[in-house]
């Protein structure tokens, strides 16, 4: 009976044991399953989180495709007329900046071109002062010259009256003859020299307007006025014999001259002087540089000149001697070589005595 219970409940037993043992294979073939679907899981949880910055800037980007199109053209569109705007109005104004600039020069040249048909106004009031007072200083020295010059007329009448009559009588028939035939040479030489300077005149004018010298033009048409008084006053000159009483030392030789010769040396040497201090003050208002030479009274430098006593060559020398140190006063607004005193401009003493060393005998 016994043995009948026990033999019953050994396969019961092994029948237990192998359920439990496949139960129990079962459950650890199944956990290393579990682990690596964990592992899984993990890992895909990690890559997910990974990707959701990623999701962001790509729901973003699509936030921002997602818009309208028609938006962004316009938008483009309205910045393009903007610009287009600026750019037309920056050239605008650069249209009205070149236009205010050409019409400013088209002023200043008009300015410059009333300048030159009037007497050009100064650019300061002191030096348009100074330019009056030296205006009313040429009209003072023309005015005075005349009056010298009308003096000295009068005082070579005056000499011929006072003349003794031994004097004119230490001339011989021959002597008076040969300065008759001097004094004829002396007028056709003086004739032709005028010829010749008026036909340049005409030459330097043109050169002056072009180089647009106003002053220096306005002194040069004061010049030939002072020629034709010259000229004028030539018609009624009358030659008088008078003995040589002084002598002077030029290029190397001694010429005897008489009183009017002598007087006519001086004035030589003063006209030039004044004539040469108003080109200076002329060349130094046109702002040219300095250049005695280059202007028609140096060239011409017979103002003055009667064509009696003296040789042209002469005159012209001593004239330029004037004019040269005149010009210098003029130009550099000085007097180291002459004064102004009575409204008269001429040459300091000691300058002429130097220059011309008059001797008498």
């Amino acid at each position: 009976m016994k043995f009948n219970l026990f033999s019953r409940m050994v396969p019961a037993f092994v029948i237990g044991a192998a359920l439990l043992a496949g139960a129990s294979g079962s459950a650890s073939a199944q956990q290393p399953d579990q682990r690596q679907q964990q592992k899984a899981e993990r890992k895909q949880q990690r890559q997910q989180q990974q990707q959701q910055p990623q999701q962001r800037n790509d729901r973003r980007q699509e936030r921002q495709q997602s818009q309208p199109q028609a938006q962004q053209p316009a938008a483009q569109q309205q910045q393009q007329q903007q610009k287009a705007e600026r750019r037309q109005q920056r050239q605008q104004a650069q249209q009205q900046v070149t236009q205010q600039e050409q019409s400013n020069a088209e002023r200043r040249q008009q300015r410059q071109q009333t300048q030159q048909q009037q007497q050009p106004q100064p650019a300061q009031d002191q030096q348009g002062q100074q330019q009056r007072i030296e205006r009313k200083q040429q009209r003072q020295q023309a005015q005075q010259q005349q009056e010298q010059q009308a003096t000295q007329q009068q005082q070579q009448r005056n000499w011929q009256q006072r003349q003794p009559q031994q004097d004119q009588s230490r001339f011989s028939e021959e002597r008076q003859r040969q300065e008759q035939v001097a004094q004829q040479q002396r007028l056709q030489q003086y004739r032709y020299q005028q010829e010749q300077q008026w036909r340049l005149n005409q030459q330097r004018r043109e050169i002056l307007e072009r180089q647009r010298r106003i002053a220096q033009l306005r002194f040069q048409e004061e010049y030939l006025e002072h020629l034709r008084q010259d000229q004028f006053r030539l018609q009624s000159w009358r030659y008088a014999y008078a003995a040589p009483q002084y002598r002077y030392y030029r290029g190397g030789q001694y010429y005897e001259v008489n009183q009017y010769a002598a007087d006519m040396l001086r004035q030589a040497l003063n006209s030039g002087y004044q004539e040469g201090f108003r080109a200076g003050q002329s060349d130094r208002e046109d702002r040219w540089r300095a250049d005695y030479q280059d202007t028609f009274a140096y060239q011409d430098a017979t103002c003055g000149y009667s064509g009696y006593y003296v040789d042209l060559n002469d005159y012209r020398y001593y004239f330029r001697e004037g004019f040269r140190r005149g010009y210098e006063d003029g130009y550099y607004g000085r007097y180291q070589y002459g004064s102004y005193s009575g409204g008269t401009l001429n040459l300091l003493g000691s300058v002429l005595r130097g220059i011309l060393d008059l001797r008498s005998y």
